[in-house]
């Protein structure tokens, strides 16, 4: 008979009621007796021992410390009755330390039990060694319990018990629990007629497969099998591991995370049979429910939010894409807050997705709805994630309007955040400046607190690089500041704005310069020391501006508030200042205080403080994978790599040595160097880099696309050359081992990217790469995202670019460095400039070392540079391309290729390929309205070579043929090959 936790509290004789004295005074006085018993001559039979090490136990669950005992519970281990091994068992897993001097004698025992083939003393010392789980304990047993796992004799249930305590040490010692020669015996269990046994196993194959894909790759296909026997399954035929009339759903769900491991099935078969268990999971979700019951509805929609996960994770099927996305849209409306809000969360990803971005799209007034109405703030968090996601040019106005007007009432802890994401998408999608001027101090007057230095530097930066906008902004920013209730940001962007363009609407009366002046001195008394100081460089430069507030400037300096103050950096503006206006010439003011010059380009770091606002690892799939919709243009000259400055506290400060504080203007920066004209780029750029701006580089083009793109130091493969900006960064450490050669599935992967720029470009247990990219003529800048996908640091973590052989003369690569130490769950991100020489075939090599866990990971991936990449869009008329077509006639400038389709001919598909292979796709200029003709010029430095493509479809055969014919027979031939891996 077993001694329960009841019969203890009665034999110990506590009571409710009892003061805590009382009960402690008993307690005490029990441990007597039972240490004086353990103690005695007489020697306790089982039973005894039993009884009071079980009260030990109990006692220590009371919260009372025990020190003895110990021993009388190691020799319940050798009892042959189950109650008193039990009790003997369950002691040891509470209260034995793993460092105990008594696990050898524990091991002896458990070694005992294993071996004594009795199934219930095996699960008893397996249970044991699971809720230990020291290292000594890995030792002694790692190499014992995969044999009895994969035993042909051994019961089920000590099969369960043996897989959930090797996931166990696998967990604490992986380093320890080597498969080897167990391997394929293990993953065979998924074929095990027990489903006890297949869900305990497939917990260990997880796990083990997130270490090691490559050993136990052949788990797909069984997955899938089973996966498949219980999707097609009746509740009536599982009738022991069916839950409220679905059938294991915990084993279905299990198979679908395993699955998320691997990439979409290489076998045609296998791969089919998957799409069809998902499509009945899909179809299975609008079935009405058997029952009423909550418990039914879990279960069912575990299922289908895992199986939404395995299509988000291929990325490949649109049709699948689709429909995940109308089934999470009908979720949307659900009365269980939890669905709604696992709902947009997945939508997010979906967003992100090519094929689903425009299903996604059709939710939007759900969704801007749910955000408005939704009573759950982490619910209405997701419901903005899903805004910015979703967001493109064609609504990028109508989100942007929304989530203002959300922020009125927005809860505190995730303003910041939505500031962050309506400044970004302003810039990203805005289509004319006055719109992102008006946003920005939209931003500023309803959440001023939660603006960010970056987001007013920003506004600045394209205030300056962009003539057309200056005069509008100056207007725009003086009538903001004549309410009675200014925030400072919004003082802040006025007194730069109107201190460079005031001069631009000082025509009118009602802003006239001292006007102007007054408004602006007005705010100066309820502003803080750095907008104070900010004022003050205005204030010099409304002198320059406009002679005649001179004076009335000059008596602001001169009062003893200001040559007096007690903040020293106030206190030597305005006596630099006063003095500065006095003496200098008109001519020499004039270039002291002239116009800033436009700011070079840099990447943005409002990107990056989202990412760390919402913690490690956080770039989102949106940020990946951003094919579809392109950027905005509003970057101007680029992005100023420093913080807005003025030339004017430069010469004042030359002499002299301010306090640390408020360098808002950048005082103490290098002054910027003249840049190009204005950027068209879409690249979010960082206007408050602490490095130094970056110097034009020669050849650049006039539209100043990747100013800082310089060419490599050495030879073209030497390409860890320091780049502007990265002095403080040190280079990534050298591995000494070779770079590995290309995986096999590396030009699979480059195939993936010829019509888009942006996505995951590999993905395996431990590391995720994103890659995101842009080209303009024959450059190009690519982001690359390492993240790791363990809880484990990444150290010595190095990436190299390599061109082979003529490739070396036909692309120029820069690889600016990258950190050497990648935290687990965090992101690294890293930038290549290409430059484009002339056309080419290959593609560059990329080559990753780091170690984790000691061991070594060395892998190499085609880089997806291809020479579509660098396609300028050619709109011709029918006339025009048809007579450009005959003048291509040479055999050697024609290359034509006639295949089977490769996925389902879909019109709006192909069109989405076609645009984002790079070239124009030309309406009603073939004959033939099924056909489709494109049009392009590829830019290289060298020469620039015409292309014109035709693409036959034939839906009946399911066959394309595809012609293109150039100018450069090289350029044909590689474009064929590569799109004919496309359709």
């Amino acid at each position: 008979m077993m001694l329960t936790q009841s019969d203890a509290q009665k034999d110990l004789h506590l009571q409710e009621g009892k003061s805590k004295e009382a009960e402690i005074k008993r307690i005490n006085k029990e441990l007597a007796n039972i240490r004086s018993k353990f103690k005695g001559d007489k020697a306790l039979d089982g039973y005894s021992k039993k009884k009071y090490v079980c009260k030990l136990l109990f006692i220590f669950l009371l919260g009372h410390d025990i020190d003895f005992g110990h021993m009388e519970a190691v020799n319940l281990l050798s009892s042959n009755k189950y109650t008193e091994k039990q009790i003997g068992y369950l002691f040891i897993s509470v209260l034995v330390n793993s460092n105990s001097e008594l696990i050898r004698l524990i091991n002896n025992a458990i070694k005992n039990d294993l071996s004594s083939r009795n199934p219930t003393f095996m699960c008893l010392a397996l249970h044991c060694i699971a809720n230990v789980g020291s290292r000594e304990m890995a030792e002694a047993f790692a190499g014992e319990i995969p044999r009895i796992l994969v035993a042909g004799d051994t019961m089920d249930s000590v099969k369960q018990s043996a897989a959930l305590c090797l996931l166990r040490l696998y967990k604490t010692s992986p380093d320890l629990v080597l498969m080897g020669e167990w391997t394929s015996r293990v993953v065979h269990l998924l074929n095990d007629q027990h489903m006890g046994v297949v869900t305990a196993a497939i917990s260990l194959i997880t796990c083990l497969s997130q270490k090691n894909p490559d050993e136990f790759k052949t788990c797909v296909s069984l997955a899938v099998s089973r996966l498949s026997r219980i999707v097609s399954s009746a509740s009536t035929d599982l009738q022991d591991y069916t839950y409220y009339f679905v059938p294991a759903p915990w084993l279905s769900c299990k198979l679908l995370r395993l699955l998320q491991c691997y990439p979409p099935p290489e076998d045609g078969a296998v791969k089919g049979r998957l799409v069809e268990c998902l499509e009945t999971i899909l179809n299975k979700a609008q079935e009405p429910p058997k029952s009423k019951k909550v418990q039914h509805s879990n279960a069912k929609n575990a299922i289908l939010f895992e199986a939404i996960a395995l299509i988000i994770h291929y990325d490949s099927e649109p049709n699948l894409l689709v429909r995940a996305c109308n089934q999470l849209g009908q979720f949307l409306q659900h009365r269980e807050t939890n669905l709604r809000y696992l709902a947009l969360e997945s939508m997010c990803t979906l967003a992100s997705s090519e094929f689903s971005h425009e299903a996604v799209k059709t939710h939007i007034e759900t969704v801007i709805n749910a955000l408005k109405t939704e009573r759950d703030v982490s619910v209405r968090q997701r419901a903005a994630d899903l805004l910015y996601a979703m967001c493109d040019r064609s609504n990028a106005k109508q989100i942007v309007a929304e989530m203002l007007s959300y922020l009125e009432t927005a809860d505190y802890s995730i303003r910041e955040e939505m500031v962050l994401k309506v400044a970004i998408l302003a810039e990203k999608y805005a289509v004319d400046y006055s719109w992102y001027v008006d946003t920005i101090l939209n931003l500023i007057r309803i959440a001023g607190d939660y603006v960010s230095e970056e987001v007013w530097y920003r506004v600045i930066q394209i205030v300056i690089n962009r003539d057309d906008v200056q005069g509008y902004a100056a207007k725009t920013v003086f009538e903001a500041l004549q309410a009675p209730a200014c925030h400072e940001n919004m003082v802040k962007v006025g007194g730069y704005i109107l201190g460079e363009f005031g001069n631009l609407i000082a025509g009118d009366p009602r802003s006239s310069p001292l006007v102007q002046f007054n408004l602006l001195h007005s705010k100066f008394h309820l502003c803080s020391v750095p907008t104070r100081a900010l004022l003050l460089s205005a204030y010099i430069k409304f002198i320059n501006l406009f002679p005649e507030t001179k004076s009335t400037i000059q008596e602001v300096l001169r009062c003893d508030s200001q040559i007096r103050n007690s903040d020293v950096e106030l206190q030597q503006r305005a006596v630099e200042y006063l003095k500065l206006s006095s003496i200098a010439s008109t001519d020499v003011l004039a270039t002291v205080l002239e116009e800033m010059p436009p700011f070079p380009e840099r990447e943005s770091s409002i990107l990056a403080k989202l990412k760390k606002k919402k913690g490690p690892g956080a770039v989102s799939a949106g940020e990946l994978e951003e094919g579809k919709r392109e950027g905005g243009e509003l970057n101007g000259g680029g992005g100023g790599g420093e913080r807005p400055g003025d030339t004017t506290a430069m010469a004042a400060s030359n002499a002299s040595t301010p306090s640390p504080s408020a360098d808002l203007l950048g005082l103490r920066s290098a002054a910027p160097v003249s840049a190009a004209p204005p950027s068209a780029g879409s690249l979010l750029v960082d206007v408050f880099s602490e490095a130094g701006p970056a110097a034009p580089a020669a050849g650049v083009h006039d539209d100043g696309f990747l100013r800082d793109l310089e060419p490599p130091t050495e030879s073209s493969d030497s390409l860890l050359a320091e780049g502007p900006g990265d002095s403080d960064s040190a280079p990534p450490s050298v591995v000494s081992e070779d770079p590995a050669p290309p995986l096999p599935e590396s030009d699979e992967l480059l195939n993936k990217f010829v019509c888009k720029n942006n996505g995951v470009l590999f993905e395996n247990q431990l590391l995720q790469i994103g890659i995101k990219s842009e080209y303009r003529q024959n450059l190009g800048r690519m982001y690359l995202f390492y993240g790791n996908k363990t809880s484990v640091q990444f150290v010595s973590f190095s990436t190299t670019v390599n061109c082979p052989g003529e490739l070396q003369s036909q692309l120029n690569v820069q690889l600016k460095p990258v950190d050497p130490l990648v935290e687990g769950g965090a992101q690294v991100q890293q930038v290549i400039n290409i430059e484009c020489l002339t056309d080419f075939s290959d593609a560059p090599l990329l080559n990753i070392k780091f170690r984790y866990g000691g061991a070594l990971q060395n892998l190499s991936l085609k880089l997806p540079v291809t020479i579509n990449k660098f396609f300028q869009p050619t709109e011709m008329s029918s006339q025009d391309f048809f007579q450009r077509w005959k003048q291509l006639s040479q055999p050697q400038q024609e290359a034509q290729k006639i295949f089977k389709a490769n996925h389902p001919m879909d019109t709006e598909v192909l069109k989405a390929k076609l645009l984002g292979l790079g070239t124009a796709l030309l309406d009603n200029v073939d004959p033939n309205p099924e056909n489709f003709v494109c049009a392009g010029v590829i830019q290289t430095k060298a020469q620039q070579v015409g292309c014109l493509l035709r693409l036959e479809p034939n839906a009946q055969a399911q066959m394309y043929r595809l012609t293109l014919r150039s100018s450069k027979d090289t350029v044909a031939k590689r474009l064929c090959e590569l799109l004919s891996e496309q359709f």
